[in-house]
């Protein structure tokens, strides 16, 4: 890790991902603290428990809530909070290596697809909507996104020069894009579980 000069620092990737990982950090820490609440006391009722389609027992109390044995949350804290001191020190100035783009990229896809898994989940198996963990899928979405794109733009990722040249045409476009994946989430949510009609 190098110091670079302020004109190249990635302002606009580091603040990104300053925002999303502090929203994934806050949804992450308060479902831990609402399953460490269940634990304490398994008939209680959540404070996010608002009806039977939106709350956040059914899913932490599931096999899918501790998929690697332990509190899926505890996984959010956890990344989250690297995503958070990766982006401050970009934003101080710091440069990273290849190899460390690569293996952090690998991090930001394993959280995308445990998200892509957690939404199946949730939407086809549960039948629910967990508020804590609609926050988390919002800032994940974007979080894969521009750390995908961004790596592939720059050539950490090796692309074709028309591949790189779509990946920077898309990274302009990570706002409208994430847009329309949390839309494809909610006709997904609307169709399976009839949420307009059931508020």
């Amino acid at each position: 890790m190098t110091d670079a000069p302020a004109a190249q620092r990635p302002i606009a990737l580091a603040v990104t991902l300053i925002i999303t990982a502090v929203v994934g950090f806050a949804a992450a820490f308060a479902l831990t603290v609402e399953k460490f609440h269940l634990l304490l006391n398994p008939d209680a009722t959540l404070g996010c428990d608002i009806s039977p389609l939106v709350q956040c027992t059914a899913n932490l109390q599931s096999w899918q809530g501790s998929l690697f044995g332990f509190p899926n949350p505890i996984i959010g804290i956890a990344g989250w909070a690297m995503v958070l001191v990766v982006a401050v020190a970009l934003l101080a100035g710091a440069r990273f290596d290849r190899w460390f783009w690569i293996v952090f990229n690998l991090g930001v896809v394993g959280a995308m697809a445990l998200v892509v898994f957690l939404i199946i989940t949730s939407i086809f198996v549960l039948g629910t909507l967990c508020p804590w963990c609609m926050v988390t899928w919002v800032a994940t979405i974007p979080t894969f996104l521009i750390v995908t794109l961004n790596n592939l733009r720059n050539g950490t990722i090796a692309l074709p020069p028309r591949g790189r040249a779509f990946a920077a045409a898309a990274y302009s476009w990570i706002p409208v894009i994430s847009l329309g994946l949390y839309l494809v989430v909610a006709v997904l949510a609307q169709v399976q579980l009839d949420v307009l009609g059931r508020i």
